[in-house]
C-alpha cells in the first residue's frame, strides 16, 4: 500500500498542527492569537523547520481570509450607516494615506533614494494591516467605538486606495505600457458597470436566491451559497484587477439589512477564522530572513523610520478625530503597522522594473516584520503604558466627591437605566447616577444629565453617592458579575435602601432570590410579553381577552418562578416542575375558555 501522502493532505496536517501548539501556548503567554500565528509560520516555513516550501501559493490562497472578513465587515453595516461615515472614509481615511505618503517620500529621498523608488516605497508602506487590525478590534470589543469606526474608515479607503497605486506602478517602470485613451475609458466603465451589477445583483437577485434555497431547508446548500457569493464576486472583481475585498465588503453591505444577515454571518464565520490564520501563517513563512540576516541593519532602518513617520502622522489624526487620548496608542499602532496590499505593490513594482527584486524582498521583508513585531508593542502597550493613561486626569469624567442627597441611586446608566432616570426625573425626583463608562457619560452630559464616573461596586463610592441615606438603590448594570456584588454590598452596608435590580435571565432572577431581594424585574420579560400582547391583538382577538390571557399568564409566570426556585438545584426536579407549570397553565386557560364558551 503506498503510504505517501498528497501535498494539499500533508501541508494541511502542518498547518492545523502548526496552528494548535502555537495559538493556545501564545494566548497563555498573554501575546494574543495573532503571534501564536506568525510565529507558527515562522517555524514551518523555509527558515524554521523548512515544512513548507511553497509559500506565495499558500499567501494568495490565505488571503481569501481577508475577503470573508471585510464581507462580515459589510454585513456589520448598513448602507445608511456607510453612508454616514462617507466624510470619514474619504476624508480622514485620505488624509492618513496622503500624509504617510508624503513623509515617507521625503524621508526616502533625505536618504538618497531615486524618486521613482521612493514613490512606490512610500505609497505601499503606507498601507495598514486590515487583516490584524479588524481582528485586534474584533478580539477588544472596540469596533463600535470612535477609534474603532475611524480606523475602519482609513482601513476601507486603503483598500480603495491600492487599486490606483497598482495601476499608477506600469506608468513608472522600464517597460511601461500606456494604454490608449479609449481603453482607459473603456477599463473605467467597466469598473464602473461592475460595482453597478454588485449593487444592483445584491438588492435584486440575491436577495430572492437567498429566500430561494432557504426554503430548500438544507442549510449545508445555504453555506454553499454563502460561500459561492463571496467568491464569486471576489473572483469577479479580481477579474477587472480591482480589490477582491474591497467588493467582498461592498456585498456585505448591500445585504446588512437583509434577513438573512446573521445566516450568512453564521455561516461564514468559521471559514473567515480559519483562513484569517492560514493567512496569518502565511505571513510568518513569508519573512525572508537570508534579506534579514543579510542586511540586518537597513531592514532594521526600514521599519523604525515607517512605523516612526506613520505613528506620528496617524497619533497626529487621532488628537484631530476627537478620538479619546486613552485610545489612541492602540489606534496609532494599528494602523502604523505595514499591511498585506504592500506585498502586492512591492511585487508589482519589481515586475515592472521599478526597483529590483532584491528591494522588492527587502521591503516585504520589512513589512512582514512590522506585522510581527506590531501585536508584540500592542502588548507591551496594554502592560506599561495604558495603565498610566487610565490614572492621567486629564479629560477624566467627574468623579462623585462629596454626599449626595438625592432620595435615588441608579448604578448604570445603560438604556434600562435610562429610561428608570427619565421617569423619575420628569417627576422631578432628584437622582444620583453612577457610571464607569466614559463615552457614555460625555453623551449623557450633553443631554443635561448628571452622571458620575465611577464603579458602582467600590464599597466608599456608593457610600460617597450617598447609598446610606437613599431610599431607593437601582442596580441596572450590564454585567450579572457587578449586579451581584452591588447588591452583596447593600445588604451589607445599606440595609436601608430597598433594591430594585435589573436581571438578565431565569438564573440571574434565582440568584436575586437566593439574597432575599424581591423587586427584581428580567430585562426583556415585560418587552416579551407587551409583543405578546400586540401579537394576539394582531390576529384579532378581543382586547379584553388579550388583556386577560396576559395579565394571567404574567401571575402565573412569577408564582412559577418562585415555586421552582426551592428545587433549582435538583435539574430532574427544575425540569419537571418547569413542564408541569406548562401544563398547569395551559389547563388554566383551557378552563377559562370552556367557561366563557358556557356564557355565550
Amino acid at each position: 500500500m503506498d503510504s505517501h501522502l498528497p501535498a494539499w493532505l500533508l501541508n494541511s496536517l502542518i498547518y492545523l498542527a502548526a496552528a494548535v501548539v502555537a495559538v493556545p501556548l501564545s494566548k497563555a503567554l498573554g501575546l494574543g492569537a495573532i503571534i501564536g500565528y506568525l510565529v507558527a509560520g515562522v517555524a514551518i516555513g523555509p527558515w524554521g523547520l523548512g515544512l513548507v516550501k511553497d509559500v506565495a501559493s499558500i499567501l494568495h490562497f490565505a488571503e481569501f481570509g481577508v475577503v470573508l472578513m471585510l464581507f462580515i465587515v459589510g454585513l456589520e453595516l448598513e448602507p445608511k450607516r456607510l453612508w454616514k461615515l462617507r466624510r470619514s472614509i474619504f476624508g480622514w481615511g485620505a488624509a492618513q494615506v496622503a500624509l504617510c505618503t508624503l513623509g515617507l517620500f521625503l524621508a526616502a529621498l533625505a536618504f538618497g533614494i531615486a524618486w521613482k523608488t521612493a514613490l512606490v516605497t512610500a505609497l505601499g508602506l503606507s498601507l495598514s494591516s486590515t487583516a490584524i487590525a479588524l481582528q485586534v478590534m474584533n478580539e477588544r470589543g472596540i469596533m463600535p467605538t470612535t477609534a474603532g469606526q475611524n480606523s475602519l474608515s482609513i482601513l476601507l479607503f486603503q483598500d480603495i486606495a491600492a487599486i490606483p497605486m497598482l495601476a499608477l506602478i506600469p506608468l513608472l517602470g522600464v517597460a511601461a505600457v500606456h494604454e490608449s485613451d479609449g481603453n482607459a475609458w473603456a477599463r473605467g466603465a467597466m469598473i464602473v458597470g461592475v460595482i453597478v451589477a454588485i449593487i444592483i445583483g445584491g438588492r435584486l437577485l440575491v436577495r430572492p436566491a437567498l429566500r430561494w434555497i432557504a426554503r430548500s431547508r438544507t442549510p449545508e446548500i445555504f453555506t454553499a451559497t454563502s460561500l459561492l457569493l463571496v467568491v464569486a464576486i471576489a473572483a469577479l472583481m479580481q477579474s477587472i484587477g480591482m480589490s477582491m475585498a474591497l467588493g467582498a465588503f461592498l456585498a456585505g453591505v448591500l445585504l446588512a439589512d437583509s434577513e438573512y444577515r446573521h445566516e450568512l454571518e453564521t455561516d461564514i464565520e468559521p471559514f473567515k477564522g480559519l483562513l484569517l490564520g492560514l493567512f496569518f501563517i502565511a505571513v510568518g513563512m513569508s519573512i525572508d530572513f537570508g534579506v534579514l540576516l543579510k542586511s540586518p541593519g537597513a531592514v532594521a532602518l526600514i521599519v523604525l523610520i515607517f512605523l516612526a513617520v506613520k505613528a506620528g502622522v496617524i497619533y497626529f489624526l487621532a488628537k484631530a478625530m476627537g478620538i479619546d487620548f486613552r485610545d489612541r496608542p492602540v489606534f496609532t499602532l494599528l494602523l502604523a503597522q505595514g499591511g498585506e496590499f504592500a506585498f502586492v505593490v512591492f511585487q508589482a513594482a519589481a515586475g515592472a522594473k521599478v526597483f529590483s527584486n532584491e528591494t522588492s524582498s527587502l521591503l516585504i521583508g520589512a513589512v512582514a516584520l512590522s506585522m510581527l513585531v506590531s501585536p508584540l508593542i500592542l502588548v507591551a502597550v496594554d502592560k506599561y503604558l495604558l495603565p498610566r493613561f487610565a490614572d492621567c486626569n486629564a479629560n477624566k469624567p467627574e468623579e462623585i466627591s462629596e454626599t449626595q442627597d438625592a432620595p435615588v441611586l441608579i448604578a448604570g446608566f445603560g438604556r434600562y437605566g435610562q429610561i428608570i432616570a427619565r421617569l423619575l426625573m420628569a417627576n422631578q425626583i432628584r437622582v444620583t447616577i453612577l457610571d464607569h463608562d466614559a463615552e457614555r457619560i460625555e453623551s449623557a452630559r450633553a443631554f443635561g444629565y448628571r452622571v458620575f464616573y465611577g464603579d458602582a461596586t467600590r464599597l466608599e463610592l456608593l457610600r460617597i453617592a450617598g447609598a446610606a441615606q437613599v431610599k431607593v438603590l437601582v442596580v441596572a448594570v450590564d454585567s450579572v458579575e457587578a449586579c451581584n456584588e452591588i447588591v452583596d454590598l447593600a445588604k451589607l452596608h445599606f440595609s436601608q435602601a430597598k433594591l430594585v435590580v435589573r436581571v438578565r435571565d431565569l438564573t440571574h432572577a434565582h440568584d436575586m432570590m437566593d439574597r432575599g431581594v424581591e423587586a427584581f424585574d428580567r430585562e426583556l420579560f415585560d418587552a416579551s410579553v407587551s409583543s405578546a400582547r400586540r401579537t394576539l391583538d394582531a390576529l384579532g382577538i378581543a382586547q379584553i381577552d388579550a388583556a386577560h390571557w396576559v395579565e394571567k399568564f404574567t401571575a402565573h409566570n412569577h408564582d412559577s418562578l418562585r415555586a421552582m426556585h426551592a428545587v433549582r438545584n435538583d435539574r430532574k426536579q427544575l425540569i419537571a416542575a418547569a413542564k408541569q407549570s406548562r401544563a398547569d397553565l395551559e389547563a388554566q386557560m383551557a378552563e377559562d375558555q370552556a367557561a366563557k364558551s358556557s356564557q355565550n
